[in-house]
């Protein structure tokens, strides 16, 4: 059996009604990244054959975000196993002889080396192997009896063990059933026709196959893994503890790959940040998707950053803002309350105060200084400021895009700059001052003079 008998469904048509939601269950994001994509991410290392999604009805999100892997219309949600038979189409070729493991779209944890576990399973002959985990407090489900031979052969319901005194021994079992499981396609779509919907909900489950493969003589074993790992997502509150279990991963792992968190509790990552070696990350910083910072950096707290790329011993913030696109060079500074949208600043260059940098390229040792704002948008469309290497950008400073400031050339404070600047020019633009000998005093004294 080679890895391309092998197809994985992957059940996400729950609208989670406990989310309440208009967003689908599966789309919530845990660390910035779809659950869904969480559980594929771990599912295609296994160079499955295919991978089929199954979707309810009008979810155009979550078939985008299943994109490139083909998706199925549970038409009706009438359980786990009925959502496995919308598959069965989608399976054409595989049926009898290759593998199906069947995951869930909500179980943003699991491992590919888990899943990689189940399919060792199967290959020492397992008709079914189910995924199984001890948690800490079993009562909310089902166990998984073993024989002494360490088979799984049967799965009982805590519901049903409490209801029969002759099972009350089953409640102190801790293994339970996780919901995952791998089978032989044919042997699982053949216990699927066996399974009905006489229960409260009208329902066809999915667990109800291990009874019917138990009466019928397979051999079925179990992989576990840890709690954690098979957690579940089902509401905004569980989905704010499975954020806290992402951020403590992450966190560890950053720090254990030579970067300091000042505070670690207040520091938010997300799925593919990319922190270098020294790099020193002060409390409350937040890291949307998309951000890479370079060995020795320093982010100061109250920092926002998405979709950004901070290079090597440059400093960030407090208080800065970078968007999606904005690049700084070695060295290069952006200080408090400054904000860069599309725009990079070369090596050692400096934005330090309440400035925005929209649409820019800023050159190498340039200095912008405070309250200078690019005018980058005109009502219409969006347009480019170029500042050139070593030019000097006075405080309040309106750059009117575009527009180009030379190499070297000095804009004088408070001035708005409709046209380009000669490098090694000096350009100032404001109103002529205008002073008058004594107005002030004259002022105050008509301001006092009774009425």
């Amino acid at each position: 059996m080679t890895q391309s008998d092998l197809a994985v469904v992957v059940l996400a048509a729950g609208m989670g009604t406990r989310m309440r939601s208009d967003l689908p269950k599966v789309l919530h994001a845990i660390a910035g990244k779809p659950m869904l994509r969480h559980v594929l991410d771990a599912v295609e290392p296994l160079a499955p054959e295919r991978i089929v999604v199954v979707t309810g009805p009008g979810m155009p999100q979550v078939e985008a975000v299943a994109s490139p892997h083909k998706t199925v219309v549970q038409a009706e949600r009438l359980g786990t196993g009925h959502a496995v038979m919308a598959a069965r189409d989608a399976l054409s070729g595989l049926l009898p002889n290759g593998d199906v493991m069947v995951v869930f779209g909500d179980s943003p944890f699991i491992s590919t080396t888990t899943l990689a576990g189940m399919r060792a399973l199967r290959g020492e002959g397992a008709e079914i192997v189910a995924l199984g985990f001890e948690p800490a407090d079993p009562a909310p489900y089902g166990r998984l009896l073993l024989n002494d031979a360490g088979e799984l052969t049967e799965v009982v319901e805590t519901a049903d063990a409490a209801a029969d005194p002759a099972k009350a021994w089953i409640l102190d079992q801790r293994l339970c059933n996780a919901g995952a499981l791998l089978g032989r396609a044919g042997t699982l779509y053949d216990l699927l026709d066996r399974v009905g919907n006489d229960n409260a909900k009208g329902e066809y489950y999915l667990t109800e196959i291990f009874g019917l493969a138990r009466q019928a003589g397979h051999r079925m074993l179990v992989q576990r893994a840890a709690e954690e790992e098979v957690l579940g997502v089902n509401s905004k509150a569980e989905l704010a503890g499975a954020e806290a279990i992402a951020q403590e991963r992450l966190r560890r792992q950053a720090m254990d790959a030579g970067v300091t968190l000042i505070d670690p509790a207040t520091v938010w990552l997300s799925h593919d940040t990319k922190l270098g070696r020294d790099v020193v990350v002060h409390p409350s910083v937040v890291f949307r998707p998309g951000v890479s910072v370079g060995a020795g950096a320093v982010i100061h707290s109250f920092s926002h950053l998405e979709g950004a790329k901070v290079a090597a011993g440059a400093q960030v913030g407090p208080f800065a803002r970078l968007r999606p696109g904005a690049e700084l060079g070695e060295g290069a500074r952006v200080g408090n309350f400054v904000e860069v949208k599309n725009a990079s600043l070369g090596e050692g260059a400096k934005a330090n105060h309440l400035t925005y940098l929209g649409d820019a390229e800023v050159g190498a040792g340039a200095n912008v200084g405070a309250g200078t704002i690019t005018c980058n948008y005109d009502g219409f469309g969006k347009h480019r400021t170029q500042i050139g290497a070593g030019a000097f950008i006075g405080s309040n400073t309106a750059l009117v895009a575009p527009v180009t400031v030379g190499p070297g050339a000095i804009v004088g404070a408070g001035s708005t700059i409709v046209a380009d600047v000669p490098g090694d020019a000096l350009a100032v633009a404001r109103g002529q001052q205008v002073t008058k000998d004594g107005a002030a005093k004259k002022f105050r004294e008509n301001k006092k003079a009774p009425k």
